[in-house]
């Protein structure tokens, strides 16, 4: 029989998941932005069983990641991070509103195993001397974007941070919303970062769009902006199941919601 690529054996699918990307060596530049707003928005923007913490935090990053496979070839990927600060059962982390990834391949592998709310986009990374900006476009709408001039070096800095998404599985049965009770899941980031500058005269823009709707949750303050390379490895692991009602509001935001234009569903 001719080979079948379609099929492997369980020794090639553990020497694939000791390959997998996430654990590969790379060079992450970011922008990272930890802006205030409303309260009352950031209160409904996260749902259950996670509370808002005390002051309206929205964590917003743009990355450029180089993925160096082997000498000769380097995978290039722009993804961006735009979420609310939360809680759960006394610990702080993002609760992931959507995450635009530049690649098929990135958003599949993050919704499948982790439930990480990604959509593909378009997302550009450039840098002119100590000019630095980022934009996240889809369907032809630039919806999010940050700027700024690097300034003052901070030094390396390695931490962890903890993220919060839902893993959840809609259901195929017509009037049934989940095949079985989403899932609670932390994320964790290890981050190494070789260099981390201040950014000056930093600025977030959230422009209108129906599909990504960014825009309802207004920058009213930057409270912190910086400029980082280096690399992040990530883990996850399911906290607990929650009811279905509790994500049922949230979860079309993962999706492009035909009814956020006018089409009747």
């Amino acid at each position: 029989m001719a080979k079948l690529r379609y099929v492997k054996t369980l020794e090639q699918v553990k020497a694939a998941a000791e390959s997998n990307p996430e654990f590969l060596d790379s060079t992450v530049r970011s922008i990272r932005c930890l802006y205030e707003t409303d309260p009352e928005v950031a209160r409904a923007l996260i749902p259950k069983p996670l509370e808002p913490t005390a002051e309206p935090l929205i964590a917003v990053t743009f990355s450029h990641v180089s993925m160096h496979i082997s000498p000769d070839l380097t995978i290039e990927i722009g993804s961006a991070i735009f979420g609310a600060r939360a809680t759960y059962d006394g610990e702080e982390g993002t609760y992931l509103v959507t995450m635009p990834m530049t690649t098929e391949a990135a958003v599949v592998g993050g919704r499948e195993t982790f439930g990480e709310p990604k959509k593909i986009a378009d997302i550009s990374f450039d840098q002119e001397g100590d000019q630095v900006k980022s934009v996240v476009s889809r369907m032809g709408i630039p919806y999010l974007e940050g700027s700024g001039t690097i300034g003052a070096d901070q030094g390396a800095r390695e931490f962890s941070e903890a993220a919060f998404c839902f893993k959840a599985m809609p259901s195929c049965e017509p009037g049934k919303a989940f095949d079985n009770d989403p899932l609670l899941v932390r994320l964790e980031w290890n981050h190494k970062q070789k260099a981390v500058h201040s950014i000056e005269n930093g600025q977030i823009t959230l422009n209108e769009s129906p599909f990504d709707p960014v825009a309802d949750v207004p920058v009213r303050r930057i409270v912190k902006m910086e400029y980082e390379v280096g690399n992040t490895a990530s883990n996850g692991r399911v906290l607990r199941s929650v009811p279905g009602e509790w994500l049922l509001p949230f979860l079309h935001q993962r999706y492009d919601d035909p009814s956020s234009v006018g089409i009747d569903v």
